[in-house]
């Protein structure tokens, strides 16, 4: 609710869509997402374009940066960006991702839940090639502190791809990150001066910057698509993940997988000090 009692979150926007957009990316954008999620000079085919007999490929998780589908959030009421916490994110690729390319995008509301304390908003979008061919699909929830209350459904709750307990993962990596990680990630797009100024992040209640969701995101795929994927981005099909604890620039990052059958499995990422940073993970790949 805002000051005057009016609802700032409109629960009616479920189902609105934004205007088709386009957007592009080069080769070197790949590159620098590809060197935005930690990779290096093991993974040269994603992140050099000229090696010899290595052809570029792009890391399956770069579509969390490409495709604008920011028009949906117009539908979806007036509130505080401040206030807003990415919560979950999805991808379901139909193909692998080009190195460069072109994109039409329309995100859609589809769904506006009412958590009492804040308010759930989950945008899909959808991205296809100019021939109309689909591309990918992002699905992503945020939560907003302070706009819930407006009566409506509270939506689903409980565990989801929760890992087993008690069960030693199938596999485990170790990833270590870097302390200008977040001044590197931030070229593919996220500007947001929480994981770059330390005043400012001082501001937002942390001694200094964070790293950004997404590239947590990005290094929890590099490691499913080297141990479930054999390396190949063309078999990378899903991932999903709920956010749980922010990441510091410079902590080591634990992924946990088990295998769920012969081409997926549920995993979790962790923190330096083991604390569970990406929980509610599944990941699938085609078969070999």
């Amino acid at each position: 609710m805002d000051q005057g009692g009016l609802m700032a979150i409109n629960p009616n926007a479920v189902g609105s869509t934004s205007a088709p957009t386009e957007s592009s990316w080069t080769t070197k954008d790949s590159l620098l997402y590809a060197v935005g999620i930690g990779g290096g000079t093991n993974d040269l085919a994603f992140t050099t374009e000229n090696s010899m007999n290595v052809d570029q490929r792009a890391y399956p998780t770069q579509a969390v940066v490409l495709g604008d589908a920011s028009g949906a959030f117009a539908n979806i009421g007036s509130f505080n960006p401040a206030m807003l916490v990415h919560g979950e994110q999805a991808i379901v690729l139909h193909r692998e991702l080009p190195v460069e390319g072109t994109v039409v995008t329309v995100g859609e509301v589809t769904a506006v839940w009412d958590k009492g304390s804040g308010a759930v908003v989950e945008v899909t979008s959808r991205s296809s090639t100019a021939d109309g061919e689909a591309l990918f699909v992002k699905v992503m929830s945020v939560f907003i502190r302070s706009e819930g209350g407006f009566d409506g459904e509270r939506g689903p709750s409980g565990p989801r791809n929760a890992a087993p307990e008690g069960v030693a993962p199938d596999e485990e990596v170790t990833l270590a990150t870097r302390e200008d990680q977040a001044l590197i990630y931030r070229l593919s797009g996220d500007r947001n001066p929480l994981h770059s100024d330390p005043g400012f992040a001082q501001l937002a209640g942390f001694d200094r910057p964070i790293l950004h969701g997404l590239c947590t995101y990005g290094f929890t795929g590099r490691a499913l698509l080297d141990r479930l994927c054999d390396g190949d981005p063309s078999r990378f099909r899903s991932m999903e993940g709920r956010f749980t604890s922010p990441v510091f620039p410079g902590e080591p990052l634990t992924i946990r997988m088990w295998r769920s059958g012969a081409d997926a499995a549920l995993f979790t990422t962790h923190g330096g000090d083991d604390r569970v940073v990406l929980d509610a993970g599944r990941v699938s790949c085609d078969p070999a």
